[in-house]
């Protein structure tokens, strides 16, 4: 069992979660960043990737369910606008931040040097493995009961037309508002072509508000705005 290593941090993510794995390997997977697993030289599989895939098919299927079952009232295009809020790498990002799962995640000491930690891509991606990984310890009821302690409160504020989890239209509009002027964004990206990293920085007029980092240019703009947003609501 690779896990007995570090069974206290296990142990700190399972009462996080109010869940009890039965097979605490599953556990294990989710949380283990293809860079740790690298870095460990574990088997090519032993990463939450897979997971992942699963776990968002089964944060779709309970999102879906959800809204179809306690909201009779919306459309199809209203019950798509709505999932589409909270199944998407902001919302979930967010999420595993409030929870966070961050320090839980097995990652090479490059990765988490350079922020892997707080990463969207690699935080929301480590919750949905975790979402799979309760899935196939306890089946679909537990992962629904799951889901919805993680999300039926930002799911209702999704109905009632409260959230919105596009960063750069906010400050956008903030900055328009406020100041008569548009923020701009400085990038950079490193690594190779098949597994870059974009680092962006936001300014508004000379100023720097923000920095953000992704596995896309989209991802690290989101970042340096909601980091923008973060600062100017402390200001």
């Amino acid at each position: 069992m690779i896990f007995k290593r570090r069974g206290g941090k296990r142990e700190a993510i399972e009462e996080l979660l109010l869940v009890n794995f039965k097979d605490k390997e599953l556990l294990h997977r989710a949380l283990t960043h293809r860079s740790y697993a690298h870095e460990a030289c574990l088997p090519a599989d032993y990463t939450s990737e897979r997971l992942e895939f699963l776990g968002d098919a089964v944060l779709d299927v309970v999102v879906s369910d959800y809204l179809y079952r306690k909201h009779a009232e919306l459309n199809e295009g209203d019950l798509t606008r709505i999932r589409s809020y909270l199944v998407n790498m902001n919302s979930l990002a967010e999420t595993a931040r409030d929870l966070g799962i961050g320090e839980h995640i097995l990652l090479s000491p490059e990765e988490r040097a350079d922020g892997g930690g707080e990463k969207a891509s690699i935080v929301a991606d480590a919750l949905e493995a975790i979402i799979g990984a309760v899935y196939l310890d306890q089946g679909l009821d537990e992962a629904g009961r799951l889901c919805l302690r993680l999300f039926e409160k930002k799911l209702e504020d999704a109905v009632s037309g409260t959230l919105d989890y596009d960063y750069k239209s906010r400050l956008q509009e903030t900055v328009v508002k406020d100041r008569g002027i548009l923020p701009r964004y400085r990038l950079r990206e490193e690594g190779p072509d098949h597994r870059k990293t974009f680092h962006a920085t936001v300014f508004i007029a000379d100023e720097e508000m923000g920095t953000g980092s992704g596995s896309s240019k989209k991802e690290a703009e989101q970042e340096a705005a909601r980091a923008a947003l973060e600062r100017m609501s402390c200001m």
